[in-house]
């Protein structure tokens, strides 16, 4: 009898607020309401309540964990003695009239001082508490104006210890040190396994047993897994997903050449060692338009993506080399037919020589002709097989 008359100092939930703050559980409106998740355990892949067989958890004044445990023990069914009582069992019938009969004293009054332990104040309102996290959920689409509901979020603590429980059998037990021992020792083991970066929080600082059952048996201390962001490549090389010649090409990184160039236009000489060193200036900016080919086309199977891509059909056949092309290129009688494509590739590089001069320079560019462009093909032509 003195045990029913206590227990309605501590209350069974599943989702303490105390995690949130030591002192949610009271504020002007009475107790915060002790929540009890009863999930049904599905196989859904989800990490939630329901599907974690975990210890019930209890906050309140730790002066009545005895009347806690012993609500707590489980029978010889595996079903707890609270369960018992909440369902009117014999077995909670004949363990509490045992002790009726003095004092008018009866099972009833036992059973709801007990049950006061699920509920404490006896009150079904809501309650709670402006120290815990609040998340207004707007239902707009039930045809309700501002309408919302007030979500209070709390921490499923039988969660929480359940995993330190997991964690300390993989770090501590005694499996685990036979397999580092013999590690050590370069004996053959079939291995464990170690999870790293791991965190310590602490729950009540000095005093644990504020917050709650579960959280004062561990300590108040309760680990967390590594939850960074993953660590993401670092990429040297875009695939283009517009142009080629805008995006991964640039006419600045040339700019030397075409400087070069435009000192060469401006001699108003025209012999074979002059003709030769432009040639040769023609042939760098090419030969950085292959090495940069190469390069999108060693990222091409990993990076393109054809549906968010908008490049050119010529382009795409250019950049993502493959099999079928090849055998496509060798079955074609028509050779010509066969390198429209490539045509087309080397008309661009020769319009990448020429512009880029015209953009570097600026309003100092020499107005180049018809027939330098022209010569531009033919040195672009030249390196065709490098294209391909």
């Amino acid at each position: 009898p003195n045990a029913a008359n206590r227990a309605g100092q501590m209350s069974i939930a599943t989702h303490p607020c105390t995690f949130s703050h030591p002192s949610a559980r009271k504020n002007k409106n009475g107790y915060a309401s002790a929540v009890i998740a009863n999930s049904e355990f599905a196989n859904d892949g989800f990490l939630r309540t329901g599907n974690v067989k975990v210890a019930t958890d209890a906050l309140g004044n730790a002066a009545v964990l005895d009347v806690y445990k012993f609500l707590t023990l489980e029978m010889a069914d595996g079903q707890k003695l609270l369960q018992h009582l909440e369902e009117d069992t014999e077995l909670a019938q004949n363990l509490l009239n045992a002790a009726c009969g003095q004092d008018g004293i009866t099972y009833q009054t036992l059973k709801q001082g007990f049950l006061a332990m699920t509920n404490p104040g006896g009150s079904n309102e809501s309650i709670t508490s402006s120290k815990i996290k609040q998340v207004y959920f707007p239902l707009a689409d039930q045809g309700e104006d501002n309408a919302y509901h007030q979500l209070s979020v709390l921490t499923a603590s039988g969660i929480v210890f359940e995993l330190r429980k997991r964690l300390d059998a993989m770090r501590f037990g005694d499996e685990i040190k036979e397999a580092r021992q013999k590690r050590k020792d370069n004996q053959e083991h079939p291995g464990y396994k170690e999870i790293y970066d791991l965190t310590t929080i602490a729950y009540g600082g000095t005093k644990p047993q504020n917050i709650s059952v579960l959280n004062n048996q561990n300590g108040g201390k309760a680990h967390l897994l590594m939850s960074m962001p993953p660590a993401i490549k670092k990429r040297d090389t875009y695939f283009p997903r517009v142009d080629f010649f805008k995006q991964s090409v640039r006419y600045f990184y040339r700019k030397h050449q075409f400087q070069a160039l435009h000192e060469l236009y401006s001699r108003n000489a025209n012999n074979v060692e002059v003709r030769a060193e432009r040639d040769e200036y023609y042939q760098l900016i090419i030969d950085y338009i292959i090495e940069t080919l190469w390069q999108v086309r060693a990222v091409a199977s990993e990076q393109y993506h054809p549906p968010s891509s908008y490049l050119p059909a010529v382009q795409i056949r250019w950049l993502c080399q493959s099999d079928e092309n090849s055998e496509e290129e060798e079955k074609d009688e028509d050779k010509k037919k066969s390198e429209a494509w490539l045509d087309e590739v080397c008309l661009s590089v020769a319009r990448f020589i020429f512009h880029g001069y015209e953009k570097i320079l600026g309003n100092d560019a020499i107005k180049l002709s018809d027939d330098e462009m022209r010569h531009m093909r033919e040195i672009v032509d030249q390196n065709r097989e490098a294209l391909r």
